[in-house]
Parts: C-alpha cells; sequence; structure tokens
C-alpha cells in the first residue's frame, strides 16, 4: 500500500492514476472540500481518504505501508502566513520522514524550483547538495521548501534518520489535467487556453528585467505525465536516494507557449503584454531551466515531452472534452 499526502490536488490524484492502474492500493490523505476537487479521483479512487489532522493516528496503528509520496504542502507562491507554511511545509515533511525511517518505508517528497529564488543562468539550477546552502528563494513557500531540503540532508548527515529510502524532486513548471481547482496557480497552459477559446487575445506579463523582452521570460515547462513517470521510476529503484531536479532540462519562453497553445486551440495566435502585478514583483522568476544531470547518471533515461508535444495533448485529449480530468 501506498500513502499519497496530496492525492486529490494536481500531481497527487495524476501518481493516484497512475498507481491505480498499476493495481496498487493507495491511500490518500486530503481534504476534498466542496470546490469539486473530488473528480479528481473520480475515475481512480483510492481504497481510503484520510483528513491531514488525521495523518498521524492513522500511521501510529502501524498500517502496511510500503512507501509514501509526500505531496501534500500549501503550494501558493504567494502564501504570507509563515507559522502555517511551517508548519505544514516543514514540520509535518520531518516527522514523515522519522515515520519512514522507523518503519523501513521509502519517502519519496516534493520540494520545489522556487528554491532557486532569481537564478538566471542554467549553470544556477545545479541540484548538487554541496552547493544547497547558496540558494536563496524570494518567497515564503520557496524559503520552506529549502529549509525541509536543508533539515533532512543535516539530519541525514549526523547519521540520524537510520536506513532511510527517500528521494526529493524539485518540481519546475508542472502543467496537465486535474489542475482545475488550483485558482490563482493554475498553469500558465490553461490561462492561456482559456483566453484563446474566448476569442480574446493572450496576455502575457511586460518584462521587468532590463534588456530582456516582452514574452522572453522563459520557464522549464514539464508536461505532468512525465512527473508521474520519474515518481514511478524511484519507487521502482529503491536504491536511488537523493535530491533531484524533475524538469526537462529545457526553457521555453512564455512566447513559445503561447503559440503552441494558439496552435493546439486552432485559433490564430494574438498575444498582448500587460504590467506585471504589484504582487509578483520581486517574487517573479524570469527564468528556471532544470540541469538534470544527476538524474541522468542516476540511471533514468526517459525521454521528456516536448512543450508543443505536451500541450497539444493537454489541449486535445483534456480541455477540449467534454470530462477533462484523468
Amino acid at each position: 500500500m501506498i500513502v499519497i499526502t496530496g492525492g486529490a490536488g494536481f500531481i497527487g490524484s495524476c501518481m493516484q492514476q497512475a498507481l491505480h492502474a498499476r493495481g496498487v492500493d493507495t491511500v490518500v490523505v486530503d481534504w476534498l472540500g466542496n470546490a469539486g476537487k473530488w473528480r479528481n479521483l473520480r475515475h481512480h479512487a483510492p481504497v481510503r481518504i484520510v483528513a491531514p489532522e488525521a495523518l498521524e493516528g492513522w500511521l501510529a496503528t502501524r498500517p502496511d505501508v510500503s512507501a509514501v509520496v509526500h505531496l501534500g504542502a500549501i503550494s501558493e507562491t504567494t502564501a504570507s502566513d509563515g507559522d502555517l507554511v511551517w508548519r505544514t511545509n516543514v514540520d509535518l515533511s520531518c516527522r514523515l520522514a522519522e515515520w519512514c525511517a522507523h518503519e523501513g518505508v521509502r519517502f519519496i517528497y516534493a520540494s520545489s524550483a522556487a528554491t532557486y529564488g532569481a537564478a538566471d543562468k542554467i549553470e544556477q539550477f545545479s541540484d548538487d547538495p554541496a552547493g544547497l546552502g547558496r540558494l536563496s528563494p524570494l518567497n515564503l513557500y520557496g524559503w520552506s521548501k529549502q529549509a525541509f531540503d536543508q533539515i533532512l540532508l543535516h539530519r541525514l548527515g549526523r547519521g540520524e534518520l537510520s536506513g532511510l529510502s527517500w528521494a526529493g524532486l524539485k518540481f519546475f513548471n508542472v502543467y496537465g489535467p486535474n489542475e482545475y481547482h488550483k485558482g490563482r496557480m493554475i498553469s500558465v497552459v490553461k490561462v492561456k487556453y482559456d483566453e484563446a477559446r474566448a476569442g480574446g487575445p493572450l496576455t502575457l506579463f511586460r518584462s521587468d528585467v532590463p534588456g530582456l523582452p516582452d514574452g522572453a521570460q522563459a520557464r522549464d515547462f514539464i508536461w505532468v505525465g512525465d512527473v508521474v513517470n520519474v515518481m514511478l521510476w524511484l519507487l521502482d529503484h529503491t536504491n536511488v536516494c537523493g535530491l533531484f531536479n524533475c524538469g526537462t532540462g529545457m526553457a521555453r519562453t512564455y512566447a513559445d507557449l503561447a503559440h503552441a497553445v494558439c496552435d493546439a486551440a486552432g485559433v490564430a495566435p494574438k498575444i498582448e503584454f500587460i504590467d506585471m502585478p504589484q504582487s509578483l514583483r520581486g517574487q517573479y522568476q524570469s527564468f528556471t531551466c532544470a540541469d538534470m544531470r544527476r538524474l541522468r547518471n542516476a540511471g533514468y533515461s526517459h525521454p521528456f515531452t516536448t512543450l508543443e508535444d505536451g500541450v497539444r495533448r493537454y489541449v486535445h485529449d483534456y480541455l477540449a472534452t467534454p470530462d477533462p480530468y484523468l
């Protein structure tokens, strides 16, 4: 049995679907709420759903678990309640790592590319643990992920958490089905598709970086199916431990993304640039690109989906259909 925290969310429900397809029993730890998030699990229900506040009590019963995939977190880059973010993203992660070490259970968790802060060159996106202390996240969410990465590696270096089989993944810009509940944190692909279907222009932020043209801001956009494949591979290769980037290794501009969305939607591209909201200024990453060498050197050899192919699949197989859920 595999536990997925955040298993009713975007990436978590896609992982849940993949494990369900393998015939693996899963326990989802999440709140379904009243905004329709249950639809993320409609086609592949877990054997049990545990509320996050009941998780530690349930784990105390020593259930027969082979792995914990810890994706639950406060993931809003604009989150401002430091105490709540610390309790959720750091304290809980520490307790889960301790439980997994004690029970001999594989522990896979989500870190984030937000830990890289204002990095703007590919060599600054190295996941080498030796450089972890040089990173400077721009927001509370990124800092909380950085804090747990450092705490875990520090404790392992001191010989604590003996025998822990673990892997952390720094997710870059993930897009794909089952993200529809995410509100302001939904992927740019979905937002631009909605604009294209409405017949209006696709709006992109003007660049706030001197010398960088509007629309040339670039991110490492990764199809959610590729993220799931990496996690499945890590579940299958329990000898692989460490903190790894999870992107494609290719930075693509927002202009590229807008054109890919228009092509997939079958509309002529029309792009307008708007001022960046004040709330994002100083916290906006204008460039991200995962250095994937460490994961490749660890043995992961599957190819990553191109932006054009991923957007086309998202639009044709999900967004343009009556049932857009995985």
